[in-house]
């Protein structure tokens, strides 16, 4: 059974930044990218650990995928995963990232 997936408040600002983003030249690319998105989360939610751990913290819990040029944070809990942010792949996270973003 999958995960339930919740999504923070930073996690579906920087998506909605993306989708405008993207729309300015292209709404219809702007919509297929979100939906690329949320099936690489829902990916993640029927395998909570098929991410990668992220790198900066390496727990175990908190992991990452990729959607072509973004990073896609996630932390795995019980019976859910919290989709904490997107970045630019190129980007290292903040210090204490996990406690701002929840």
């Amino acid at each position: 059974m999958a995960a339930r997936i919740v999504w923070s408040e930073l996690a579906l600002e920087s998506l909605g930044q993306l989708a405008a983003f993207i729309a300015k030249d292209s709404p219809h690319f702007a919509a297929l990218t979100v939906s690329r998105i949320l099936n690489c989360i829902e990916q993640a939610a029927a395998f909570p650990l098929s991410g990668r751990v992220v790198p900066e913290y390496a727990e175990p819990q908190l992991r990452e995928l990729f959607w072509r040029n973004y990073r896609v944070i996630y932390r795995v809990e019980t019976e859910q995963i919290i989709v904490l942010a997107m970045y630019r792949g190129h980007r290292l996270l903040p210090e204490n990232f996990d406690k701002k973003s929840r």
